[in-house]
């Protein structure tokens, strides 16, 4: 089916649409970026995880990582590549298959490392073992988000890591970012090096996370590829690697919704769409962030009432966004709009590839919007559409 990119108005279900021209371009942007540091980047699916695109990636790059033995899995038998692992907890009865399925597994503490490294390597005698190390510095300010907050529970601390290191931890691990310019990297990496660079001559490798959001329009590549080619002046033993995910799925398509209904409920009016907030785009209301709706402007200081009704009194086009969902929470303020929204309309969500379709649930039965590819030519593929059974094998 052909569609019209700007107003898919030929979609009457709600669906994430990934825009292949938008994904290749974040790409081969990633893939420079590799080229001319000489650092090794490769795709977290914590954020992105549409296997059906992989070889689409497969093109630019070599490699994903995984946090779970179902990621692990979804690396191995679908990206068709063993991948870098690191979770908060390994347990007795999946440490051997993730092992299998990793060519790198990352500890978070070294009493995991003590009960499950002889475990690993007898899985995998050619896996390379690492630990993941905390800086005790970051920039995030959402503590949510924040894996270096105080009194988190990733990774060691310098202070308790031993002089000498086990001979088979070969490498770091260390995340510290959420979304970040090559600025906070700049800044970060001096804790880093503070903190672990005593150790460095002992490691061969060092995965310095995700979080580096460098393909954003307004974040400096080129420092970033000066800060990585500098880091490997100092330190030409170690390989380095970077994992993130929102860097791949940025402004890749957008999540296409519709009016199903407008309540008015003190003179709050609320347009109620076919998907929802919870189910859907649960960083927003985690974060919380808004995000941009084609064609309206985004009021962000409209979260309470009272504000809202003042608003309301000279904007007769303002608009709360309601979920489908029966969570009294399941809305966001407000969308001014330059007409008055009518029942049946679309609702198009900007930048909605990431954190998204690997976040989706299915509470209160709510289904899951399709997933389709939009290729270069304008013609949408779905990938997948879900039914009933979805919902219903989930509680099993």
């Amino acid at each position: 089916m052909k569609v019209n990119p700007e107003t898919f108005i030929e979609l009457t279900r709600p669906a994430y649409v990934l825009e292949e021209k938008r994904l290749r371009k974040n790409l081969a942007l990633i893939r420079d970026v590799a080229e001319r540091s000489g650092v090794e980047i490769i795709l977290a699916f914590k954020a992105y995880a549409l296997w059906k695109t992989f070889p689409i990636f497969r093109e630019y790059i070599s490699s994903t990582t995984a946090s779970s033995l179902s990621e692990a899995r979804l690396a191995y038998e679908e990206f068709g590549a063993p991948a870098h692992t690191y979770s908060p907890a390994y347990t007795d009865y999946e440490i051997d298959d993730i092992a299998r399925m990793s060519s790198h597994l990352t500890f978070n503490s070294l009493s995991q490392y003590e009960r499950y490294h002889d475990k690993a390597k007898a899985a995998n005698s050619a896996i390379k073992l690492g630990v993941r190390v905390n800086p005790e510095y970051s920039e995030v300010g959402t503590d949510i988000y924040n894996p270096c907050a105080p009194g988190t529970r990733f990774g060691v601390l310098a202070e308790d890591l031993p002089e000498t290191l086990p001979d088979d931890i070969t490498g770091f691990h260390c995340h510290c970012h959420c979304e970040s310019g090559s600025d906070v990297f700049q800044r970060t990496l001096v804790h880093i090096e503070e903190k672990f660079s005593k150790w460095f001559p002992q490691l061969e490798w060092i995965n310095f996370g995700g979080g580096h959001l460098m393909t954003r329009a307004d974040y400096d590549v080129d420092l970033l590829v000066s800060i990585l080619k500098d880091f490997r002046k100092r330190y030409p033993n170690l390989k380095v690697i970077l994992e993130p995910g929102s860097a791949f799925g940025w402004q890749t398509g957008p999540l296409v919704s519709h009016v199903v209904d407008i309540v008015e409920n003190h003179g709050i009016r609320t347009a109620i769409l076919d998907v929802s907030f919870t189910c859907h785009m649960p960083d927003c209301l985690e974060m919380p962030y808004h995000p941009a709706v084609r064609g309206a402007e985004t009021i962000e200081d409209a979260e309470n009432a009272e504000t809202m009704l003042g608003l309301m009194a000279d904007n007769p086009y303002l608009y709360r966004l309601g979920g489908n969902s029966c969570l009294s929470g399941d809305w966001m303020s407000a969308w001014r709009f330059d007409h008055e929204l009518q029942i049946g309309e679309t609702i198009i969500f900007e930048d909605m590839l990431h954190y998204t379709t690997v976040k989706t649930c299915t509470f209160n039965g709510i289904g899951h919007p399709a997933i389709c590819l939009l290729r270069e030519d304008n013609e949408l593929v779905t990938l997948r559409e879900y039914s009933y059974e979805d919902y219903r094998d989930r509680m099993d």
